[in-house]
Protein backbone atom coordinates (compact mmCIF):
# COMPACT_ATOMS: atom_id res chain seq x y z
CA UNK A 1 0.00 0.00 0.00
CA UNK A 2 1.21 3.50 -0.80
CA UNK A 3 -0.75 6.42 0.64
CA UNK A 4 -0.71 10.10 -0.16
CA UNK A 5 1.37 10.88 2.93
CA UNK A 6 3.93 8.25 2.01
CA UNK A 7 4.29 9.83 -1.41
CA UNK A 8 4.93 13.22 0.17
CA UNK A 9 7.39 11.86 2.75
CA UNK A 10 9.37 9.74 0.32
CA UNK A 11 12.17 7.77 1.98
CA UNK A 12 11.39 9.42 5.35
CA UNK A 13 8.19 7.32 5.54
CA UNK A 14 10.38 4.38 6.59
CA UNK A 15 11.15 6.25 9.84
CA UNK A 16 7.51 6.26 10.96
CA UNK A 17 6.45 3.92 13.72
CA UNK A 18 4.91 0.87 11.97
CA UNK A 19 1.50 1.61 13.49
CA UNK A 20 1.60 5.22 12.32
CA UNK A 21 2.77 4.22 8.86
CA UNK A 22 0.03 1.63 8.67
CA UNK A 23 -2.52 4.30 9.54
CA UNK A 24 -1.37 6.61 6.75
CA UNK A 25 -0.53 4.05 4.08
CA UNK A 26 -4.03 3.59 2.70
CA UNK A 27 -3.86 3.35 -1.08
CA UNK A 28 -6.58 4.29 -3.55
CA UNK A 29 -7.14 0.65 -4.58
CA UNK A 30 -7.01 -0.96 -1.14
CA UNK A 31 -10.71 -0.83 -0.33
CA UNK A 32 -9.82 -0.46 3.37
CA UNK A 33 -11.74 1.68 5.85
CA UNK A 34 -9.97 2.70 9.07
CA UNK A 35 -12.01 3.74 12.11
CA UNK A 36 -10.44 5.09 15.29
CA UNK A 37 -12.35 5.66 18.54
CA UNK A 38 -11.31 7.45 21.69
CA UNK A 39 -11.69 10.71 23.60
CA UNK A 40 -10.47 14.26 23.07
CA UNK A 41 -10.01 17.37 25.19
CA UNK A 42 -11.13 20.30 23.04
CA UNK A 43 -10.39 24.02 23.42
CA UNK A 44 -11.47 26.96 21.31
CA UNK A 45 -10.90 30.69 21.23
CA UNK A 46 -13.56 33.25 22.09
CA UNK A 47 -12.84 35.90 19.45
CA UNK A 48 -13.81 33.61 16.58
CA UNK A 49 -17.08 32.16 17.90
CA UNK A 50 -19.29 33.63 15.12
CA UNK A 51 -16.97 32.20 12.47
CA UNK A 52 -16.84 28.82 14.21
CA UNK A 53 -20.65 28.59 14.27
CA UNK A 54 -20.76 29.41 10.55
CA UNK A 55 -18.20 26.71 9.74
CA UNK A 56 -20.37 23.92 11.21
CA UNK A 57 -22.55 23.97 8.08
CA UNK A 58 -19.46 23.08 6.03
CA UNK A 59 -18.23 20.35 8.43
CA UNK A 60 -15.16 22.36 9.35
CA UNK A 61 -14.41 23.97 12.73
CA UNK A 62 -17.00 24.23 15.52
CA UNK A 63 -17.65 26.34 18.66
CA UNK A 64 -18.01 23.63 21.34
CA UNK A 65 -15.29 22.70 23.82
CA UNK A 66 -14.97 20.11 26.59
CA UNK A 67 -12.95 17.36 28.19
CA UNK A 68 -13.06 13.63 27.45
CA UNK A 69 -15.34 14.20 24.46
CA UNK A 70 -16.12 10.91 22.65
CA UNK A 71 -14.38 10.97 19.30
CA UNK A 72 -14.14 8.91 16.16
CA UNK A 73 -12.03 9.30 13.03
CA UNK A 74 -12.72 7.51 9.75
CA UNK A 75 -10.23 7.42 6.89
CA UNK A 76 -10.57 5.96 3.43
CA UNK A 77 -8.50 6.35 0.27
CA UNK A 78 -9.72 6.53 -3.30
CA UNK A 79 -9.16 8.23 -6.66
CA UNK A 80 -11.14 11.41 -7.27
CA UNK A 81 -13.22 12.07 -10.37
CA UNK A 82 -10.33 14.23 -11.57
CA UNK A 83 -7.89 11.32 -11.31
CA UNK A 84 -6.05 12.40 -8.14
CA UNK A 85 -5.06 10.00 -5.35
CA UNK A 86 -6.85 11.17 -2.22
CA UNK A 87 -7.76 10.29 1.36
CA UNK A 88 -10.88 11.44 3.19
CA UNK A 89 -10.60 12.00 6.93
CA UNK A 90 -13.85 12.45 8.86
CA UNK A 91 -13.56 13.38 12.52
CA UNK A 92 -16.71 13.19 14.68
CA UNK A 93 -16.96 14.79 18.13
CA UNK A 94 -19.93 13.72 20.28
CA UNK A 95 -21.08 16.54 22.59
CA UNK A 96 -24.16 14.65 23.75
CA UNK A 97 -26.87 16.88 22.31
CA UNK A 98 -25.01 17.37 19.04
CA UNK A 99 -22.27 15.75 16.99
CA UNK A 100 -19.83 17.96 15.14
CA UNK A 101 -18.02 16.74 12.03
CA UNK A 102 -14.68 17.98 10.73
CA UNK A 103 -14.01 16.71 7.21
CA UNK A 104 -10.93 17.01 5.04
CA UNK A 105 -9.77 15.59 1.74
CA UNK A 106 -6.01 15.16 1.37
CA UNK A 107 -4.85 15.03 -2.25
CA UNK A 108 -1.52 14.10 -3.81
CA UNK A 109 -0.66 16.46 -6.65
CA UNK A 110 1.54 14.16 -8.72
CA UNK A 111 2.37 16.84 -11.27
CA UNK A 112 4.02 19.15 -8.74
CA UNK A 113 4.74 16.50 -6.06
CA UNK A 114 2.96 18.26 -3.22
CA UNK A 115 0.30 17.40 -0.68
CA UNK A 116 -2.89 19.46 -0.53
CA UNK A 117 -5.74 19.54 1.97
CA UNK A 118 -9.31 20.60 1.18
CA UNK A 119 -11.23 21.47 4.33
CA UNK A 120 -14.90 20.80 4.86
CA UNK A 121 -17.34 18.70 2.89
CA UNK A 122 -17.18 21.14 -0.04
CA UNK A 123 -13.48 22.00 0.24
CA UNK A 124 -14.00 25.76 0.44
CA UNK A 125 -10.50 26.22 1.88
CA UNK A 126 -7.40 24.59 0.38
CA UNK A 127 -3.99 24.38 2.00
CA UNK A 128 -0.57 22.98 1.24
CA UNK A 129 0.57 20.37 3.76
CA UNK A 130 4.16 19.82 4.82
CA UNK A 131 4.57 16.46 6.61
CA UNK A 132 7.71 15.34 8.44
CA UNK A 133 8.72 12.55 10.81
CA UNK A 134 9.75 13.18 14.42
CA UNK A 135 10.66 10.28 16.72
CA UNK A 136 8.48 7.90 14.74
CA UNK A 137 5.48 10.20 14.79
CA UNK A 138 3.94 12.16 11.94
CA UNK A 139 3.93 15.96 12.18
CA UNK A 140 1.91 17.87 9.58
CA UNK A 141 2.11 21.65 9.21
CA UNK A 142 0.00 23.82 6.95
CA UNK A 143 1.45 26.06 4.25
CA UNK A 144 -0.02 28.41 1.66
CA UNK A 145 -3.81 28.63 1.66
CA UNK A 146 -6.55 29.55 -0.78
CA UNK A 147 -10.27 30.13 -0.83
CA UNK A 148 -11.72 27.74 -3.42
CA UNK A 149 -14.44 29.12 -5.68
CA UNK A 150 -15.32 26.29 -8.04
CA UNK A 151 -12.14 25.77 -10.07
CA UNK A 152 -10.74 29.17 -9.09
CA UNK A 153 -8.39 29.74 -6.17
CA UNK A 154 -7.96 33.04 -4.35
CA UNK A 155 -4.81 33.22 -2.16
CA UNK A 156 -5.46 33.93 1.51
CA UNK A 157 -3.07 36.53 2.90
CA UNK A 158 -1.27 35.84 6.16
CA UNK A 159 -3.74 37.69 8.44
CA UNK A 160 -6.65 35.64 7.04
CA UNK A 161 -4.90 32.27 6.90
CA UNK A 162 -4.75 29.74 9.73
CA UNK A 163 -1.64 28.21 11.20
CA UNK A 164 -2.31 24.48 11.53
CA UNK A 165 -0.23 21.70 13.06
CA UNK A 166 -1.18 18.08 13.72
CA UNK A 167 0.96 15.55 15.59
CA UNK A 168 0.09 11.86 15.43
CA UNK A 169 2.13 9.18 17.22
CA UNK A 170 1.70 5.67 18.61
CA UNK A 171 2.54 4.81 22.22
CA UNK A 172 3.65 1.24 22.85
CA UNK A 173 2.89 1.58 26.57
CA UNK A 174 -0.86 2.09 26.31
CA UNK A 175 -1.15 0.75 22.74
CA UNK A 176 -3.01 3.84 21.59
CA UNK A 177 -2.60 6.58 19.05
CA UNK A 178 -1.96 10.02 20.52
CA UNK A 179 -2.97 13.08 18.50
CA UNK A 180 -2.61 16.81 19.09
CA UNK A 181 -4.05 19.38 16.69
CA UNK A 182 -3.94 23.17 16.90
CA UNK A 183 -5.45 25.86 14.69
CA UNK A 184 -4.53 29.51 15.29
CA UNK A 185 -4.51 32.80 13.44
CA UNK A 186 -2.22 35.83 13.62
CA UNK A 187 -5.13 38.19 14.28
CA UNK A 188 -7.32 36.26 16.73
CA UNK A 189 -4.86 33.79 18.24
CA UNK A 190 -6.12 30.36 19.27
CA UNK A 191 -9.06 29.14 17.19
CA UNK A 192 -9.44 25.43 17.97
CA UNK A 193 -7.39 22.63 19.42
CA UNK A 194 -7.87 19.03 20.46
CA UNK A 195 -5.70 16.47 22.20
CA UNK A 196 -6.41 12.87 23.06
CA UNK A 197 -5.96 9.18 22.32
CA UNK A 198 -7.72 6.50 20.34
CA UNK A 199 -7.51 2.92 19.13
CA UNK A 200 -8.05 1.94 15.51
CA UNK A 201 -9.53 -0.91 13.54
CA UNK A 202 -9.28 -1.63 9.82
CA UNK A 203 -11.96 -3.36 7.79
CA UNK A 204 -12.12 -4.40 4.17
CA UNK A 205 -14.71 -2.24 2.49
CA UNK A 206 -16.64 -2.72 -0.73
CA UNK A 207 -15.58 0.52 -2.38
CA UNK A 208 -15.59 3.99 -0.87
CA UNK A 209 -18.87 4.93 0.85
CA UNK A 210 -20.56 7.67 -1.15
CA UNK A 211 -20.84 10.03 1.81
CA UNK A 212 -17.05 9.92 2.24
CA UNK A 213 -16.41 11.00 -1.34
CA UNK A 214 -16.35 14.63 -0.34
CA UNK A 215 -15.30 17.74 -2.34
CA UNK A 216 -16.97 16.81 -5.61
CA UNK A 217 -15.91 18.39 -8.89
CA UNK A 218 -12.27 18.79 -7.92
CA UNK A 219 -10.85 19.18 -11.40
CA UNK A 220 -8.29 21.96 -10.98
CA UNK A 221 -5.78 22.17 -8.12
CA UNK A 222 -4.29 25.35 -6.61
CA UNK A 223 -1.54 27.03 -8.65
CA UNK A 224 2.06 26.23 -7.89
Amino acid sequence: MTGVYERALGEAAADLHPKVRDRYSLGADDGTVCVGRGEMDITRGTLVLPALYAMTTQHMLFPESGESVPFSVTTVAYTTEGGHEAMTTRRAFDFGDTTRLFDSLTVWDAETERLLDFLGTHGRVASELHPRVEDGGLVVAGGRQWARLGNRYVPLPGPLAADVEVRDRYDETDERYHVTATVKNDLVGHMLGYRGTFTQEQTDGDGTPDDLRIVRGLDALPPR
